[in-house]
């Protein structure tokens, strides 16, 4: 993979352009239109220098000074009027591509981030989330150099170049054919020295990506990497992520470091040899053959009026090339980063064609329900069938699982022919050593993964029919880690229903058992949570996690070792509640601890992704199988 020869994919700059020319229609060839004036009135000054210099030599051989001031104060008031027209262009474009370059890379980050939202668990299971994070600061930042200076440099340039082409060629042929010989040798020095750091710029993007990623890791794991010593292991693998950037990093920049100076010597060279070049042709009385020969019908001898704005010329030429070439590396660290940028853009998104929907219902009492737009705490189904009728079911938190099969990989199969019946109300256990399938299950649910054969149920509705963002609004989900967002103790826990009132989230909090410590934090419920609440002990940040399910009131829970960070004594606080909060509710409880699931309704042991044990606690004892042989033994599974 290290001698693979990175491609550049020329259409992803094609793909970046017309996307910002669809986001400024207007302002962007108004920028095109300043581009051009201040690239002309920089090449015309050339022109008019001749004419200066014209004029002075004729006033050199006749004297007259009065009739060559009349002559030369037009010449250079035109000038300053060019000079001021430039000046006035090129503010004017950089004001407007200060605007348009900040504002796209704006938008590219926000259609980034939104298509980032609709990507399945899956993405972020199999990427690291430091090189996601590269996307949208290294990457956008290659975007930034592209548009605000390598493209305005390289269309200034250009017209600039094809200006200064066409009044040389007016004016001599012969010099500029020496120019063209030099630029020639440019060009050559250029696409070889160019292609060379071009290959490493883009190495070097996705080297940035992998040693973002790797930080971002050992700061999230630190606390791991000081426990069990690892820091010198962490040091070491770190420092062969950074030496490959280095590597990366130094041939790009080695190669693109040397092209600036190679340039600038071509064009001192070429500068020496046009002035040899015209000493001689001016010594030699060579006739001069040019547009403005041509024009007039007749050849003169070549004059010292011409060879120095030439000089000067070939000097601007030789410079304009000199900046194109250093920004081919803005151009190849460009290539790359859209690469990666349109990568996640690409990206295919979860998809859901659920169509049946979760609504605000009136339920009499005859069971007959009608969809309200009020919040009146019931909930229903709204299904639209293909005959066009409508029907409406009661969300009541009845889950069915037949036959289900899945796997993350295809061919390594994690769950085999599951079935379990959750009713509305009941409580349902998983048990099992680590790796035997239980949150796979409640993962399939939740619909984070989609089952490979079998069916789920909900309410007696095939869970594919359902959309996602519906059926994950009625289910509550509290895992063993909790994360918390930047912002207040009470804005964390509204992260379950947004439409919550502050009564309702300290209610919530209450009966998660989190109350009693929310109030002695320095600010109570507005006390600000920074870095996943590092201020919060484990413990704490699992009952906020509890709160915050709490609070949505959901028909169906899902407990992913909700327990698991807390204490005894908080655990009984917590488990009465619990038992509060699951009241009515089907919950689905996965636990290490058996004390905490002996008063489900049926508890499920599971063992490389099979159910080979189910009842209730009591059944499971008297089976004396694989349970009771975990019961009796320890209360911990591991």
């Amino acid at each position: 993979m290290e001698n693979k020869r990175p491609q550049i994919k020329t259409n992803s700059i094609k793909r970046l352009l017309t996307m910002l020319y669809k986001a400024y229609p207007v302002m962007l060839p108004i920028v095109g239109v300043c581009i051009v004036i201040a690239a002309v009135t920089a090449a015309l000054p050339a022109i008019f220098q001749q004419k200066i210099y014209s004029v002075i030599g004729e006033w050199v051989e006749s004297g007259d000074w009065a009739g060559a001031s009349k002559q030369i104060y037009p010449l250079v008031t035109t000038l300053a009027i060019f000079y001021i027209i430039s000046m006035i262009a090129g503010f004017a474009r950089s004001q407007m591509m200060a605007v348009i370059t900040q504002g796209f890379l704006n938008k590219m980050r926000q259609e980034m981030f939104a298509k980032m939202q609709n990507l399945p668990v899956k993405y972020f299971d199999t990427n690291k989330h430091g090189d996601i994070m590269s996307h949208y600061t290294n990457d956008i930042d290659t975007l930034r150099q592209l548009i605000s200076q390598a493209l305005p440099t390289i269309i200034r340039c250009t017209i600039l170049l094809t200006a200064v082409m066409c009044i040389m060629l007016y004016y001599s042929l012969w010099m500029t054919l020496v120019v063209l010989l030099g630029v020639f040798a440019m060009l050559k020095i250029t696409k070889k020295v160019g292609s060379g750091s071009a290959k490493y710029f883009i190495r070097q993007q996705k080297s940035v990506g992998i040693t973002e990623g790797f930080v971002q890791e050992m700061m999230t794991g630190q606390k791991v990497v000081k426990v069990f010593n690892h820091e010198e292991r962490s040091r070491a693998d770190f420092k062969k992520d950074n030496d490959d950037l280095f590597e990366d990093a130094f041939r790009a920049h080695a190669y693109a470091n040397v092209l600036g100076p190679i340039i600038n010597n071509i064009g001192n060279t070429l500068y020496v040899t046009i002035a040899v070049v015209g000493g001689i042709l001016l010594l030699s009385h060579t006739p001069n053959i040019g547009i403005i020969s041509l024009v007039k019908g007749s050849v003169a001898v070549l004059s010292i009026d011409i060879v120095i704005p030439f000089l000067n010329m070939a000097k601007q030429f030789t410079g304009n090339v000199n900046q194109v070439a250093q920004q081919i590396n803005s151009i190849a660290m460009a290539i790359a980063g859209a690469e990666r940028i349109f990568e996640l853009i690409d990206e295919e998104p979860e998809t859901d064609e659920g169509y049946v929907t979760l609504v605000n219902a009136v339920i009499d009492n005859e069971g007959n329900i009608t969809e309200t737009e009020e919040r009146t705490g019931k909930w229903a189904w709204k299904h639209p069938h293909h005959d066009g009728t409508l029907t409406y079911t009661e969300l009541k938190g009845d889950i069915v699982m037949m036959d289900v099969d899945f796997a993350y990989v295809t061919g390594k199969p994690v769950l085999h022919d599951i079935s379990l019946y959750a009713k509305p109300g009941q409580k349902v256990a998983f048990v099992g050593a680590t790796g035997a399938g239980k949150t796979t299950i409640t993962n399939l649910i939740n619909r984070f993964y989609d089952i490979e054969d079998g069916k789920i149920r909900y309410d007696n509705i095939n869970i594919n029919k359902i959309k996602k963002a519906d059926l994950r609004n009625s289910l509550g989900l509290i895992l063993q880690d909790t994360n918390l967002f930047t912002g207040t103790v009470m804005e964390n826990i509204r992260y379950g229903n947004l439409e919550a009132s502050d009564e309702e989230c300290i209610e919530a909090a209450r009966l998660a058992g989190a109350d009693d410590f929310i109030t002695r934090l320095p600010s109570g419920y507005d006390t600000m949570l920074e870095n996943n609440g590092e201020n919060l002990s484990q413990g704490q940040r699992q009952l906020l996690g509890i709160a915050r399910a709490a609070v949505g009131d959901p028909p169906v829970m899902i407990m992913d070792e909700a327990t698991s960070s807390i204490d005894t004594r908080t655990e009984r606080i917590v488990q009465q509640g619990m038992d509060k909060l699951m009241e009515g509710r089907t919950v689905f409880v996965i636990a290490h601890r058996l004390s905490t699931v002996q008063n489900s309704n049926v508890i499920m042991v599971l063992d490389h992704g099979r159910i080979i044990e189910r009842g209730s606690h009591d059944d499971l004892i008297a089976q004396q199988g694989q349970y009771y042989q975990l019961y009796t033994g320890a209360f911990e599974l591991e």
